[in-house]
């Protein structure tokens, strides 16, 4: 059983003070105690989740040619295809055994991001593909606000602190492909131990077995959402800008019983980012003499740079 709780994004969304109140608890009580919780009443339809998978496996079963044609050199793997191996965990040489794909922000009335962004790569092969990529993003991102304005009064702060940040920020939409295993695997496993880098990760496909979260006392913990939940864990940047009030939990995807190495898995994560600006300097209200400040003071473009070196991704 997975021991992370359930909340329901539609008691914060009422207009019940109470039921509000209740989501703001339950959800800061998660992200202390564990960093993540499994989120029912988001904004994505069954029709629109049938849809993506749907295109997410047509793409990834295009021949290896084809989609490394959509690899695209210079920008450190943040929009189009990144192939089998290429990325690894935080420490580790061996590359995850996955393949992936990278939608961006679509920017909207800001022509200086829309230059400082990639541009999202057009599938031609699949004319269905980027329309429902876009539409889940969008979906998935307007989740990731309400959750961010709970929080935000979870910490005290204005409900609407993170809205400007998070406007046309850096958010990523990666549809997962971990193939089937063919050979007994050499100190790999689907995605190593990590934290994630940014604010807060919605994870689409945590409904079977594989993902499995580190709790306090260094136990791995299946983490099973329900087909209609959407798993949110905290990111490196929340836990940094809150002193690890909220803390960045360590997760990974292990490889499944050898009977199951013929199988593919998908899973679909949304990391939303800030933009580059948003300072992650450790809140006020967040220090204190019991917590002393933790980290020295930086932006969330100068952290991803850091991390996206630490990965693999782009080099020094």
């Amino acid at each position: 059983m997975s021991l992370v709780p359930s909340v329901d994004l539609s008691d914060f969304l009422s207009d019940d003070p109470k039921r509000k109140q209740k989501f703001i608890n339950e959800i800061g009580k998660a992200f202390e105690e564990i960093g993540f919780v499994a989120l029912g009443g988001h904004f994505l339809s069954d029709e629109l989740v049938d849809s993506l998978y749907a295109e997410i496996k047509a793409f990834f079963d295009l021949p290896d040619d084809v989609k490394d044609g959509y690899q695209i050199e210079g920008i450190g793997g943040q929009r189009g295809y990144t192939s089998f191996g290429k990325e690894h965990a935080k420490g580790r040489k061996e590359g995850d055994l996955k393949e992936f794909w990278h939608f961006g922000q679509y920017v909207e009335d800001n022509d200086k991001l829309e230059k400082e962004y990639p541009a999202n790569v057009i599938v031609k092969e699949l004319p269905e593909f980027n329309k429902v990529g876009k539409e889940t993003y969008k979906m998935l991102e307007k989740t990731a606000k309400y959750v961010l304005r709970a929080l935000a009064l979870h910490l005290n702060l204005n409900e609407y602190y993170f809205d400007d940040f998070i406007k046309n920020g850096n958010s990523i939409l990666r549809p997962i492909h971990y193939p089937p295993i063919t050979s007994e695997p050499k100190n790999a496993v689907r995605a190593a131990a990590h934290g994630d880098i940014n604010l807060i990760t919605l994870l689409m496909g945590a409904h079977g077995k594989g993902l499995q979260v580190k709790n306090h006392e260094g136990e791995w913990v299946d983490a099973i959402a329900k087909p209609d939940e959407l798993m949110i864990n905290v990111g490196d940047m929340l836990s940094r800008l809150t002193n690890n009030k909220l803390l960045s939990t360590i997760h990974q995807v292990v490889n499944p019983p050898k009977e199951l190495w013929g199988t593919s898995r998908y899973s679909v994560p949304f990391f939303m980012h800030p933009v580059s600006e948003m300072p992650l300097n450790c809140l006020e209200n967040c220090i204190d003499e019991d917590h002393p400040k933790l980290y020295e003071d930086i932006t969330a473009g100068e952290f991803l740079h850091e991390r996206l070196i630490e990965l693999g991704l782009i080099k020094k």
